[in-house]
């Protein structure tokens, strides 16, 4: 039976199967799973605009909390995968790119980026190390590109997660570490939910930490023949990429459908915390991010503002959407400070906790958000010219974003609420706001010590 077929079955596949699942005993020790789509945009959920459905997810934002400006901490992979496992941003880390900082032709950067780190250092601390001596027993399940193997930075199971940003392929057979090959053609996001689901199950009578980190929907862009094939009925009005990106969404669905049922199934979750989220904006060559400008590799809404919806132990909040700008480095906090554990003290966590958001009993203070990318990436279509980002920070303070070009200092101000497209820029007309927040982006990058681009003739 193919996995969209499989798919369709699962509620009654899942009901005939509970009675043989041993339910856990209630514990007051929450367990914690997030499930990281990579590269799936903001408007990559039915729940927010796509084309295409993705009921599961749409389901658990209908039963859970649904954060409609939730941002990664970069607008690509490793930093923001960075950011959090650590709880920390890119300064800390020194994680602000994937490597190499001064991608594109010499010719067109007017700057020198500085040097990026590729991996944590052995003096990271990930959520797992964190939660160690508490009982907890974790998982990473997919895309770490982070180092060579989670298992170097705390946790216990480490399977089909090494140094590399995307696999060869998507189908079987995939050459991934510690990942068995299953029949040729199988998607891989079915194989990797397959473990995660066996983890629950192991784990099911003690507190956990379960990181399933799918490498859908970043490129290869790819999916069974009959996948895609059904999406090509369901979106006849689609290009055929579109198809392909489609089931590969699908793929992410029905593995957040597959996890929300094992943690029924099993009795974990009423003492579980589900969280879905994505690593950054969508890809432009195959989605629109809806309507946020721009995409992947931009600090512009479209690159760094991403899904995210919390679901199970904590979630009592009457407020089943919410608008509060947030971050992936929220998470580190929110998890210690729901397991009780503390924070370490050689770093400061950056992030903070949403505990009391999440439960409604009270709200986060206002913060102001910051990006720092002081790196170029190329750009791949024709809509940016030869760059999708140079290098740029940006700040977010209520409503307010500004981003500020390091290349010749230009300064764009955006109203979020009144215009989330940012195609209204308001610089000229809030010269004082541009100021203020300026003042704010150099003290941030100078108590921080931020790496920045510098002059080419200072090489």
């Amino acid at each position: 039976m193919n996995h969209l077929a499989l798919w369709m079955l699962l509620p009654v596949i899942g009901c005939l199967g509970c009675s043989n699942l041993q339910r856990a005993e209630p514990s007051a020790t929450p367990s914690f799973v997030i499930i990281l789509a990579d590269d799936l945009g903001w408007a990559d959920v039915s729940c927010q605009g796509s084309p295409w459905k993705t009921p599961a997810i749409d389901a658990l934002a209908t039963d859970g909390i649904r954060f409609t400006r939730a941002a990664s901490n970069g607008p690509n992979c490793a930093p923001s995968r960075a950011c959090l496992m650590t709880g920390t941003d890119v300064t800390r880390h020194g994680i602000f790119t994937v490597r190499p900082s001064a991608r594109g032709k010499k010719k067109n950067r007017r700057l020198e980026p500085p040097r990026t780190e590729h991996k944590l250092k052995p003096e990271a601390i990930t959520i797992a190390e964190m939660l160690a001596n508490h009982g907890y027993r974790s998982a990473h399940i997919g895309k770490w590109h982070l180092g060579a193997d989670p298992a170097e930075q705390g946790f216990d199971v480490s399977i089909a997660g090494d140094q590399r940003g995307h696999p060869k392929t998507h189908l079987a057979p995939w050459n991934l570490p510690h990942l068995e090959e299953q029949d040729p053609g199988t998607a891989l996001a079915d194989a990797l939910t397959d473990h995660a689901v066996q983890f629950i199950e192991d784990n099911a009578d003690r507190p956990f930490l379960l990181i399933l980190s799918h490498y859908a929907v970043h490129t290869p862009v790819q999916a069974p023949p009959d996948e895609i094939a059904y999406w090509a009925q369901q979106l006849p009005q689609e290009k055929k990429k579109r198809h392909r990106y489609a089931a590969m969404v699908d793929s992410v669905d029905r593995s957040v459908r597959r996890v929300r049922e094992s943690l029924e199934q099993t009795g974990c979750s009423d003492r579980t915390l589900l969280v879905f989220t994505s690593d950054n904006g969508g890809l432009e060559a195959f989605t629109d991010n809806g309507p946020l400008r721009g995409g992947k590799g931009m600090l512009f809404e479209g690159g760094v503002r991403v899904p995210f919806i919390a679901w199970g132990q904590g979630t009592g909040s009457a407020t089943r959407v919410q608008d509060v700008p947030i971050q992936l480095s929220d998470l580190v906090p929110t998890i210690l400070e729901m397991a009780n554990a503390p924070a370490p003290t050689e770093v400061p966590l950056e992030g903070v906790s949403l505990t009391k958001l999440l439960e409604g009993s009270a709200t986060i203070p206002d913060r102001d958000l910051v990006w720092h990318f002081p790196a170029y990436l190329e750009g791949r279509t024709l809509l940016h010219g030869p760059w999708r980002t140079t290098p740029v920070t940006s700040i977010v303070r209520g409503p307010w974003k500004m981003l500020e070009f390091h290349e010749d200092q230009r300064r764009l101000l955006f109203h979020l609420e009144q215009d989330p497209s940012e195609l209204d820029d308001l610089a000229d007309q809030r010269v004082d706001l541009v100021d203020q927040l300026a003042t704010s982006i150099d003290q941030w990058r100078k108590q921080r010590n931020a790496p920045m681009p510098r002059p080419i003739s200072d090489r």
